[in-house]
């Protein structure tokens, strides 16, 4: 039987944040519909202050359940949530037809919500808008009168219902027939995905305490260290660092003296030539300044002005001739700043020149490579407090409001956010995690366990292998089964062309050409490299220019998987080039290596860690990465399986796609007692 199913949760809001979970205990389910292909429809009731819970309810939808072979939902990972965290079971096959929708958009990001898929496919039972009103009163669902939730739910059954056969259709005999590998594959590990956010991840409250206060001594004294560079640089001229336009100050010695000339001067292509003269004729050089007492306020900021007869009004104003800030400003000879030139208008944004990250790095190389050592410490620390911002609120904030009365963190993965089908994460998003393991949040994801630790199996340079696969480059075949170290090699190019580089700053330069990167905007040196990188790797070439021809003779690109990814605007320049040349190198690459390759492995692994009845388990994964919860007791048992997959996961890839994967795939073990302090394993 095919079951569409859909739940009503109540909600809860802690911490500033919605919580539409059922891991918090004041959440409760409400209602469950069902819709079968007869077209029965059931609503069981099971919390609602109009109505009792109705008897029965629960052995009615296990009973459906158990006669199910399908079951259709629209998000179905928060739905089997809902259901198992309840108390129901259900292990069978799934379709979610948000992730149907997904998989046909190739790529091209539309609107997912069922409100939108049934208002795009026109679909005779549209979502209704009922309930908006209530959700604007601050109603919880369960304060919603109970006709009208039970009318909603059911028009929510009947459009998932019409989409999952319009989808049905698609796939089997429409645009979606070449897709349908994908589909199945995105359905299966939508399921693994939604057992992971059902175990969580411990999280040592302590240890994260420690992270917080670890990172906030660092920001402050980042802080101090920044502002005396600032007062060097641009004397007592007041600069906020948050200010994009004023940090672009700094940089560049130079301000824009009037911002909507200067955003229309570049609506149209600028010449590299054009764009010298509009710097020269739209901006300002800046020097250092001095301060100096506002002789109108004598430094206070305000004024209090006298009625005619010379007696003082109550109230004051402010000091109109320094705007209240008690000192005016006066210019020195001395230009201000690191005295950077942008030398082309790929360089400017509306605040005058753009200080964007890759820019900045860049800008590092510049400097390291003259021997700008003021002006690199600099730039190397506004990157480094604004990545502290970000760890900050995205990662010691979001783990904090989003962590369980328990400990555990429930980490969702969500396969409908990214281009390519890699997952992205949420509440936090764990997979904007820097790679490497020196992050000092990881230290705090413990064991559920006593005396248990935490394994990762991470996969060796996966999208290098990958990409020698794809593009059957000799060399990288050749590298891959020889071992050879080329983040070395990186480094040999990038050092011998005279700029130092270590072979850990190389890595992020290692692979950026499969990946759109050029070298254009780099230094020199690492240029160089990057032209090494397309004779080095000739292959890989060559691949990109047969992708490029199939995007321009079909719009698409085709990965091993069947994964498709559509590029209807995709043309041929006049010099040979294409657009969206990026994301068309890219997608091939990522989506087969993080999409395809990695879900298998993490679906394999699952299935033998339940298939042993160990209760090791796996609680997340990131990027190439698959991370377990290993029992004190399964620790030989849970690399034991690792190393079983090793063996056997070319010829799963062989046999699922039916191609001859040549290039050999490793997974690394580490493990320790937190996710952080990992040891590879001998």
């Amino acid at each position: 039987m095919i079951l569409v199913l859909d739940v009503e949760n109540t909600v809860v809001k802690r911490n500033g944040k919605m919580h539409l979970d059922p891991f918090e205990p004041e959440n409760t389910l409400v209602m469950v519909g069902m819709l079968d292909g007869t077209g029965l429809e059931q609503i069981i009731t099971f919390d609602h202050t109009e109505h009792s819970p109705t008897e029965n309810g629960r052995r009615i939808v296990q009973g459906r359940l158990d006669h199910t072979t399908l079951l259709v939902a629209h998000n179905a990972v928060h739905d089997l949530m809902w259901l198992w965290e309840s108390g129901f079971t259900y292990e069978g096959k799934v379709f979610d037809t948000m992730l149907g929708e997904y998989v046909l958009q190739r790529g091209q990001k539309e609107p997912l919500s069922l409100e939108a898929c049934a208002e795009r496919h026109q679909l005779h039972t549209q979502k209704q808008d009922t309930l908006k009103e209530y959700f604007k009163q601050g109603l919880n669902v369960s304060e919603i009168p109970h006709d009208e939730l039970s009318e909603y739910l059911l028009a929510d059954l009947h459009a998932t219902q019409q989409l999952y056969r319009l989808q049905s259709r698609l796939y089997s005999f429409g645009e979606g027939r070449t897709l349908i590998d994908t589909i199945r594959l995105t359905n299966d590990l939508a399921v693994h995905l939604a057992r992971i956010y059902q175990r969580g991840f411990k999280v040592d409250m302590n240890a994260l305490e420690d992270v917080r206060k670890e990172f906030e001594q660092e920001k402050q004294e980042l802080t101090v260290q920044l502002e005396k560079q600032v007062q060097e640089l641009m004397g007592d001229r007041p600069i906020n660092l948050n200010s994009p336009e004023q940090l672009s100050w700094i940089i560049f010695s130079r301000k824009v003296f009037d911002k909507k000339v200067w955003v229309d001067a570049y609506k149209d292509r600028v010449s590299d030539r054009q764009h010298l003269a509009n710097i020269k004729q739209m901006t300002l050089p800046l020097y250092k300044q001095y301060a100096v007492v506002c002789k109108q306020c004598m430094g206070h900021g305000w004024i209090r002005k006298k009625r005619k007869d010379g007696s003082p009004y109550k109230n004051t104003n402010n000091c109109p001739e320094c705007a209240s800030a008690g000192y005016l400003y006066r210019d020195r000879k001395e230009l201000a700043g690191l005295k950077f030139s942008a030398s082309d208008s790929k360089w400017v944004s509306a605040n005058g020149f753009s200080t964007s990250k890759d820019n900045l790095i860049y800008l590092e190389g510049v400097a390291r490579s003259r021997g700008m050592y003021d002006a690199e410490m600099f730039l190397q620390r506004v990157r480094r407090l604004s990545a502290l911002d970000t760890y900050l609120s995205s990662f010691i904030e979001g783990i904090s409001t989003y962590v369980k009365p328990d400990g555990m963190l429930h980490v969702r993965l969500l396969q409908h956010r990214t281009g390519t089908g890699r997952l992205s994460g949420a509440d936090p998003n764990m997979q904007n995690m820097p790679r490497g393991g020196t992050f000092p949040v990881k230290k705090v994801f413990v064991s559920r366990w006593d005396g248990g630790q935490i394994c990762e199996a991470d996969f060796a340079q996966l999208e290098f292998r990958v990409a020698a696969f794809l593009s059957q480059d000799k060399v990288a075949i050749k590298e891959v089964a020889t071992g050879f170290d080329v983040h070395s090699y990186t480094a040999k190019v990038i050092t011998e062309a005279g700029q130092r580089i270590s072979r850990q700053d190389a890595k992020s330069h290692t692979f950026a050409p499969l990946y759109g990167a050029s070298g254009f905007g780099r230094t020199p040196a690492e240029a160089s490299y990057y032209q090494q990188f397309t004779s080095k790797y000739s292959g890989i070439g060559a691949w990109h220019k047969r992708l490029a021809k199939e995007v321009i003779d079909t719009g698409n690109v085709r990965t091993p998987s069947g994964r498709e990814f559509a590029f209807p605007l995709a043309t041929r320049r006049a010099n040979g080039s294409i657009t969206y040349f990026t994301q068309v190198k890219n997608y091939p690459v990522q989506s087969f290596a993080t999409a395809d390759i990695v879900p298998i492995s993490l679906i394999y692994i699952d299935k033998m860690l339940q298939a042993n009845k160990l209760q090791s388990c796996v609680v997340n994964t990131v990027h190439d990465s698959i991370v377990i919860d290993v029992h004190p007791d399964e620790k030989n048992k849970v690399l034991r399986i690792i190393n079983r997959t090793n063996e056997v996961l070319v010829d799963i890839i062989n046999k699922k796609w039916n191609i001859d994967f040549n290039v050999p795939l490793l997974l690394e073990a580490k493990i320790g007692n937190n996710w952080l302090d990992t040891k590879d394993v001998a």
